[in-house]
């Protein structure tokens, strides 16, 4: 390990600016874009194993995934050479998987910055390939048209500060690299937080939220940044719950389920690995199919949500050859049907398992993805069907009359990863909401 972080001064920024969910204008963007890509890489994948949760000696809220001592694993670093790395490469991949934007993990829980920091030594300057990644990926997202976003681990099991004793130090430290996230790489498009744990009084939440929009007013932030904060030991001050919830929310490995009144966006490993995990490089993973993604993705279309599916690059640099191909044949997918998609938001008939509803304007796309579960009749849409017909191919029946919407295409044209028909209504539709879920894991 390399030696203790580096503490800079912490200056409490203007108050002037109150802290304040995205509004529809700031969001309207990533509703648009519907599919991100994620990408968790760093020294861990020098071992092949999973980011962080392999270091043996870290808090067991997850167990199961250790197998490298902690010596073994804070020195990971010193391995790290990725001479292949080709931020463009990268960039160009995202852009045929028909990918809108790009969210960097910039640290994990183990500490490792990808970014020379100011505030620690452990970053990759110590590597042997001293070069700003963050600058490098920033750089490319923009050269070919992608939105930005940058994870932070709030958690660090090798930063000795913290949780130690009233967490002041380590919530300056953390505070800090915010700010030189937000402040040192140009527009920033999303900060996505992930883990926290310890006690409301152990953070300064709004300081956190009032800097990050000085420094970037428009930016989008997920629902992780007091994640895992303990509910039982204290409350947090006023505002601030509703505050951290942010602007989306983020289930983990599993599929958001429809809600309209509420922005929300599935996170999603490109591998499986045995026992769970897949986030960074591991060689044990079975990488999904193409169709299994473009499932996927539809799924979070219908139920009005984003996928932000992810990636762990090779240690050399490079995107895994297999998981490359599944992308651009999504993207293939996506050229040919995007317009179902892109742009949309879901219902106005609520997903089922057969399938679901996107929308724009007064254009209704119905996709069928399970036609064993399509009911006899689904809700009507809300007004006068104009014409329609099957983007997939193939003929369609459809009839809308006081008992509901009836639909059939024949047996021969039905696309078995998804069928589209494009239904043209006489005015615009309003969806039918749900509730929120409530928390997520």
């Amino acid at each position: 390990m390399l030696a203790a972080p580096l503490l800079a001064a912490v200056a409490d920024p203007p108050r002037a600016l109150a802290p304040r969910p995205a509004s529809p204008r700031q969001m309207r963007w990533w509703r648009d874009a519907r599919f991100g890509l994620f990408i968790h890489w760093g020294p861990a994948s020098v071992a092949g194993v999973e980011i962080s949760w392999a270091r043996i000696g870290h808090p067991h809220d997850h167990p199961g995934h250790e197998s490298v001592p902690a010596e073994e694993y804070d020195n990971l670093y010193r391995r790290f050479n990725p001479v292949r790395f080709d931020p463009d490469a990268w960039m160009r991949l995202a852009k045929e998987a028909g990918m809108r934007y790009v969210v960097f993990v910039t640290k994990h829980h183990d500490g490792f910055c990808l970014w020379p920091t100011k505030q620690t030594n452990y970053n990759i300057l110590a590597t042997p390939y001293p070069r700003d990644l963050c600058r490098m990926v920033a750089e490319a997202a923009r050269r070919h048209g992608l939105r930005l976003g940058w994870y932070y681990s709030t958690r660090d099991w090798t930063h000795p500060d913290y949780l130690a004793g009233d967490n002041a130090a380590y919530n300056a430290y953390y505070e800090a690299q915010v700010r030189e996230l937000l402040t040192d790489y140009g527009r920033v498009d999303i900060l996505w937080f992930d883990h926290v744990a310890g006690n409301w009084r152990d953070y300064d939440f709004g300081r956190l939220f009032r800097s990050m929009y000085a420094l970037q007013p428009d930016l989008l932030v997920n629902d992780r940044a007091a994640r895992f904060i303990r509910p039982t030991e204290d409350a947090p001050p006023p505002g601030i719950a509703e505050l951290v919830r942010g602007d989306f929310d983020t289930p983990e490995q599993r599929l958001g389920a429809y809600q309209t009144d509420r922005a929300w966006e599935s996170c999603v490993t490109l591998t499986e690995c045995p026992g769970g995990g897949g986030w960074s490089y591991r060689p044990d993973g079975r990488t999904r199919s193409a169709e299994e993604c473009v499932r996927m993705l539809v799924t979070c279309a219908v139920g009005d949500g984003n996928l932000l599916l992810n990636v762990g690059p090779l240690p050399t640099g490079e995107m895994d050859p297999g998981q490359a191909s599944v992308l651009r044949d999504v993207g293939r997918w996506l050229r040919k049907h995007g317009r179902a998609i892109y742009g949309t938001r879901g219902g106005p008939i609520p997903a089922g398992p057969w399938g679901g509803t996107t929308h724009r304007g007064a254009r209704v796309w119905l996709h069928v993805t399970d036609w064993s579960a399509l009911p006899e009749r689904l809700p009507a849409l809300p007004g006068r069907v104009a014409g329609t017909r099957c983007l997939t191919g193939g003929q369609v029946t459809l009839e809308q009359d006081a008992g509901g919407l009836r639909v059939d295409v024949p047996a021969a044209d039905r696309d078995p990863l998804d069928t589209i028909i494009e239904i043209a209504l006489e005015r615009p539709p309003v969806a039918r909401r749900r509730s929120p879920r409530g928390d997520l894991p």
